[in-house]
């Protein structure tokens, strides 16, 4: 895959779909939002819902598995809905972090709320952890089946918890995760008080049944609940 890169407002960023929504998981699961969604990620979880954001990635065809759009042409596309709340996910959008500022910058100037998904293991630059609101941190632990000098990385989560602005998500599946959970918090010293958990599944039934256990852990630990509204109410489909 090869990106083309221009001047100003005309570089490139691989794009696999913009699209208005609510967002379904974390502290504004409900809120409307406009979802930018980029192409290309580093890491490669196997319980992962949008692999058509990186798989193949080598091979990507530009017009089939993403559309090049240059900065500009993503603003104005933002700019179409009904909202001035965005989400900037992936893939690993802090892959494109150099080329998405100039879009960020141009919408904080509009009064725009943003909040960024990440896999955590990308160090934020300065200018992006000025610009954006809230990260939305998901580091991954083993049950994602990424090697784990891959997966978890010190610079970039202690930048991320150091920002103030962070919410850190584990997507969890069974019960033997909690264990290595605490494992992680504690060897990065992760705010106990910004930890979310997220119930793994693609399905509503997967959803609800771990959802149970796993708000009765949060309970006991002091920790946050996510829900993932974007299965239970639209299934598992794209630009929901």
């Amino acid at each position: 895959m090869q990106r083309v890169v221009g001047q100003g407002l005309r570089r490139t960023i691989p794009i696999s779909e913009i699209f208005y929504s609510i967002q379904g998981e974390g502290i504004n699961a409900g809120v409307p939002a406009v979802f930018l969604r980029t192409f290309l990620c580093n890491l490669t979880c196997g319980w992962c819902d949008t692999k058509y954001t990186w798989q193949d990635q080598d091979n990507a065809i530009e017009g089939i598995n993403y559309d090049s759009l240059t900065q500009e042409e993503i603003i104005t596309e933002i700019k179409r809905y009904n909202s001035k709340h965005l989400v900037v996910t992936g893939g690993e959008p802090l892959i494109h972090q150099t080329e998405l500022s100039p879009i960020l910058e141009a919408l904080k100037a509009d009064s725009f709320f943003i909040e960024v998904e990440t896999n955590a293991s990308i160090t934020p630059s300065p200018n992006l952890l000025k610009l954006i609101d809230q990260f939305n941190a998901s580091p991954k632990i083993s049950n994602s089946g990424v090697f784990v000098g891959s997966r978890l990385r010190s610079n970039s989560l202690r930048a991320l918890a150091l920002s103030g602005k962070t919410w850190f998500k584990f997507v969890i599946c069974n019960q033997g995760d909690l264990e290595e959970l605490d494992e992680v918090i504690n060897m990065f010293d992760l705010p106990r008080d910004r930890i979310i958990l997220m119930p793994e599944g693609t399905d509503p039934e997967t959803l609800k049944q771990r959802s149970r256990w796993i708000v009765d852990i949060c309970k006991k630990k002091g920790f946050r609940f996510s829900p993932r509204l974007q299965i239970t109410l639209f299934g598992d489909k794209r630009r929901t």
